[in-house]
């Protein structure tokens, strides 16, 4: 399913890249700017810069004169403003409106669906509003609900992708082998004699000390290169003890 986010007479570069990086992170590509304040603002530094590495969607945004232009394409319009216009589409949420439209695009993933976003001063026109099928509203704390252009996006984009299926959290690096009963049992013998050495365990009374011992290390569930680590210890405690005599 096709999908753009448009922005409104922006007036910050700055905000033109934090859009690009907004969109980018959730997998979309399709920016359109209308009549934005510079006309090179793609390729301004603050933009640039703040877009942190999405340069491929600044590289195919597209600025155009009129609201018309940016519409080609687009089946289904949503507005993002904070208050209700009198004549104007219903005020939704967006998770609930999101997942009820991607249920229903889902039928026909040909038609596009965009993202209208106002300027930073003056917000967005009545006449704008009404050319839109939805109005979505964050839930903002009432007494505060003032977001940044760039944090605005970032939030619709993160919850329309969600409705679309969202993408898979990827799993962290495979760790290291565990080690084996043998590796623990090394361990706890180097460990001794390393304690031993340093004073810490009498072998004459060494009470509980290795039983202990060997219990943290099995809950542990220590890895091969963890036990390297910690015999790599016990050696630098025996060798240290042994340059003081």
């Amino acid at each position: 399913m096709h999908t753009r986010f448009i922005l409104l007479n922006t007036s910050h570069a700055g905000n033109v890249g934090a859009t690009a990086r907004a969109m980018k992170v959730m997998g979309f590509a399709d920016l359109v700017l209308v009549a934005p304040r510079w006309d090179n603002v793609l390729r301004r530094e603050e933009t640039i810069q703040r877009a942190s590495g999405a340069l491929d969607v600044l590289h195919n945004a597209r600025i155009v004169a009129t609201l018309d232009e940016a519409l080609d394409g687009i089946s289904h319009l949503c507005a993002t403003a904070m208050t209700p216009r009198d004549f104007g589409p219903p005020t939704l949420d967006p998770r609930s409106h999101l997942a009820a439209l991607a249920g229903s695009q889902a039928q026909a993933p040909q038609q596009g669906v965009a993202f209208l976003f106002g300027s930073e001063r003056f917000g967005m026109r009545n006449e704008d509003v009404y050319r839109c099928h939805t109005c979505l509203r964050i839930p903002t704390d009432p007494t505060f609900g003032s977001l940044n252009l760039g944090a605005a996006v970032q939030v619709l984009a993160y919850e329309w992708r969600m409705a679309l299926g969202g993408f898979a959290v990827q799993e962290a690096a495979p760790q290291s082998e565990l080690a084996d009963a043998a590796q623990v049992t090394g361990l706890l013998d180097h460990w001794q004699q390393a304690l031993t050495t340093i004073g810490f365990l009498d072998p004459e009374s060494p009470k509980k000390l290795m039983p202990r011992l060997n219990q943290l290390f099995n809950r542990a569930q220590l890895t091969q290169e963890e036990i390297h680590i910690l015999r790599g210890v016990a050696k630098s405690m025996a060798q240290a003890a042994s340059d003081k005599r």
